[in-house]
């Protein structure tokens, strides 16, 4: 189980030993592994007999049979702050999990994404939430997301009846958050409408919050890397582009995306793309946009990221969706930046952090201050996760990490 392979990888120097914080998470982990195990045929995590039947025929079928029931488990949505290790701890459960089991592990960004690429397949249907859900729980019954943050107010409208229809399959839920239930979708359009699935998610969920005092990504060996700050360095990025292409000859391409949609590269080679800011944050592109480019390309080199205020705050909101997206493909980061990763986000604020400012003593005047500031929750609660996630990616560990796969892709 999760608490065995832990300990296992602690006494092997693989893992630094946790604090409190985590071994109770573990201890949870642990508590839901247990369960699962002794209830799997009644959780019905073997794979359907009828495998082979595929797409909307295989919900059809599974229409026969015994529906609508809660599974006799209830999941865990384990939520606090960056770098606890959220995200390594619910690897660990879920590789612990037996291999044949209809188990899927998913970043949030990708699992809406599905839905919403099976509801386009699916127009027509008199509700095609239903259907998807019940594809969905034919594929996985035990579902185990990744950074759970619902921003947009399509996915917030969606969620509360998905999620009704795959608890009633008896789908199992797993997830990792920074926020709590009830601070999901905070400030969001019609959020009176997604209010009933934060009542279902606490109902078929144990709430666990996961703190430390340690960011445990920030203890990687952070050294200049591949990150720049200054304004001009733009000739500095292209030299570097063009070590990383080594012969080849950068060229324009178009990468397909979801839904038939196409991202045009002017510049990639060799498994590199280059960008200007502008031109993946300032447009208006997505995950499905940046998930495809990284399907394609290993390496993205950006020019000219900007520090964030309230006059570019979507391009804030993109370009913390973008870095989601490269560390989730444990891609690599090439970039020239006005600032550091922490002075980017610098007026970017949560409400409560905007009540309790006081007047700066700067240089600048407390009226420019105010005009530059940007008060949002979901970008103040995300700021700190694009912060650790940039210095991670920046780290001697991680580069060396994305070299050795690269190295293994190429044999």
């Amino acid at each position: 189980g999760p608490l065995v392979e832990y300990t296992r990888r602690v006494n092997a120097g693989e893992l630094v030993d946790g604090d409190d914080y985590q071994l109770n998470t573990l201890g949870e982990l642990q508590r839901l592994y247990d369960e699962l195990v002794q209830n799997a045929v009644a959780c019905r995590l073997d794979p359907y007999t009828s495998s082979e039947k595929s797409g909307r025929s295989r919900w059809l079928w599974s229409r026969f049979m015994q529906q609508n029931s809660y599974s006799p488990v209830k999941g865990l949505y384990l939520y606090g702050g960056v770098g606890t290790g959220k995200t390594m701890l619910m690897d660990l459960f879920y590789n612990q999990l037996p291999s044949n089991w209809r188990k899927k592990r998913i970043h949030f960004h990708d699992f809406m994404l599905s839905v919403h690429s099976r509801l386009q397949m699916h127009k027509g249907v008199s509700d095609p939430l239903e259907v998807v859900a019940g594809e969905l729980s034919d594929e996985a019954m035990l579902l185990c997301i990744d950074e759970f943050m619902v921003t947009d107010v399509a996915d917030a409208l969606i969620l509360n009846r998905l999620f009704k229809h795959l608890f009633g399959n008896g789908v199992i839920l797993v997830a990792t958050s920074n926020r709590a239930p009830d601070k999901l979708y905070e400030g969001g359009l019609q959020r009176d409408l997604f209010l009933p699935f934060i009542s279902t998610l606490k109902e078929r969920c144990v709430s666990h919050e996961i703190g430390s005092s340690v960011d445990y990504r920030k203890m990687t060996s952070a050294e200049k890397g591949f990150y720049f700050v200054g304004k001009h360095l733009s000739g500095l990025l292209k030299q570097k582009f063009q070590q990383l292409i080594g012969d080849a000859t950068p060229f324009s391409q178009d990468v397909e995306v979801v839904m038939g949609r196409k991202l045009h590269v002017a510049m990639g080679g060799n498994g590199c793309a280059y960008f200007p800011f502008e031109e993946l944050c300032d447009r208006p592109l997505g995950a499905a946009d940046y998930m495809g480019l990284f399907k394609n390309f290993h390496t993205l080199a950006l020019e000219g990221i900007p520090i964030f205020t309230v006059s570019n705050k979507t391009a804030a909101y993109r370009f913390v969706t973008l870095v989601d997206v490269i560390y989730d493909n444990r891609a690599r980061l090439v970039c020239t930046a006005e600032a550091a990763p922490v002075e980017l986000f610098e007026n970017i604020v949560t409400v409560a952090d905007a009540q309790n400012l006081a007047p700066r003593t700067s240089s600048r005047s407390r009226k420019h201050d105010v005009v530059d500031l940007c008060v949002d929750n979901e970008l103040g609660f995300a700021k700190d996760r694009t912060i650790s996630r940039l210095t991670e990616m920046n780290s001697r560990e991680y580069l060396e990490q994305h070299s050795l796969a690269l190295a293994r892709q190429l044999k």
